[in-house]
């Protein structure tokens, strides 16, 4: 009898014989009432018998209703874990998975916890793409990105782990150079080629400071911060990188202005594959906790 009936109209049968009322059987399902009866009509008239007496304590199987969910018994459970077996492979922590994150993120913030994940998930391969730029995830060219962003991409969705913060810092051979009575206007400066612009230092350095007291542009941020540290001059750095460095003076606090947000993104089709979501909720976990970062208003 089975045979010459449609799969979905089978499950609203079940449905109704599991929870013996089609009230409960809709809510099940995450139907309205009207459907179940829809597709209860429909399996009836496509069988040629009655499958329900509808009766004031709810519906119960006729003959043929018992006959038919006795030949459907364990179906369900066979067709779920078919769907198991095919998408096992995202549901097992191994295959590979691609990171993107910026130098100074990766290098500073990431790498000793991406070895603590991989030493837990040994199945696993990673692949870490450094990169500047928001990589098209839609396009799988990367799964995760940890990203330094005020206006996060909307296409995306993630969490918030905290802010990196920027300070004004010189290495003290620099400093030295200076003599005792040098101010800021001494200062020779590290500032930013044109493709990082759009950063607060950067404006920063385009108001105040006047082109012929820059001796260095450089095109990125880990950059900047090692001409800081031979002695090109004073630059804006990122505090975490700065940190690592040896020799460097903090010269300014940080100015709140300057302040970047520090998320954990991927795409929302990947958000429930286990694999990224294993590695998301690490990086979360890992980088909510890291005092480099501060986390006072953290969302």
């Amino acid at each position: 009898m089975a045979r010459h009936a449609d799969w979905s109209d089978l499950q609203f049968f079940l449905a109704v014989c599991e929870r013996g009322s089609v009230g409960a059987a809709a809510q099940l399902l995450g139907v309205n009432h009207s459907t179940v009866l829809r597709r209860i009509a429909s399996l009836e008239n496509s069988l040629s018998v009655r499958l329900f007496e509808r009766r004031p304590g709810g519906y119960v199987p006729t003959s043929r209703g018992q006959e038919l969910a006795a030949a459907l018994a364990g179906l369900a459970e066979q067709v779920e874990g078919a769907r198991r077996r095919v998408t096992g492979g995202d549901l097992q922590l191994a295959g590979s998975l691609r990171l993107t994150a910026p130098d100074t993120l990766l290098h500073t913030l990431l790498l000793p916890g991406l070895a603590a994940f991989r030493a837990r998930h040994p199945a696993l391969q990673l692949e870490l793409v450094i990169n500047n730029h928001f990589l098209n995830l839609g396009r799988r060219e990367a799964d995760v990105a940890v990203r330094g962003s005020n206006r996060p991409p909307e296409n995306l969705v993630g969490r918030r782990v905290g802010r990196v913060q920027t300070a004004l810092y010189a290495s003290s051979a620099y400093l030295a150079t200076l003599g005792p009575s040098a101010d800021e206007t001494d200062y020779r400066w590290v500032g930013h080629v044109e493709s990082l612009a759009h950063l607060e230092s950067a404006r920063w350095i385009a108001r105040h400071v006047p082109p012929d007291r820059v001796a260095l542009r450089v095109d990125g941020l880990l950059s900047l911060a090692r001409a800081v540290a031979e002695g090109f001059g004073v630059g804006w750095l990122l505090c975490p990188v700065a940190e690592s460095l040896p020799g460097l003076v903090r010269l300014r606090p940080p100015p709140p202005e300057f302040d970047t947000q520090v998320w954990v993104l991927t795409h929302p089709d990947l958000r429930r594959n286990a694999r990224v979501r294993a590695l998301t909720d690490h990086l979360y976990q890992s980088l909510s906790a890291d005092p480099r970062l501060r986390h006072d208003d953290r969302g």
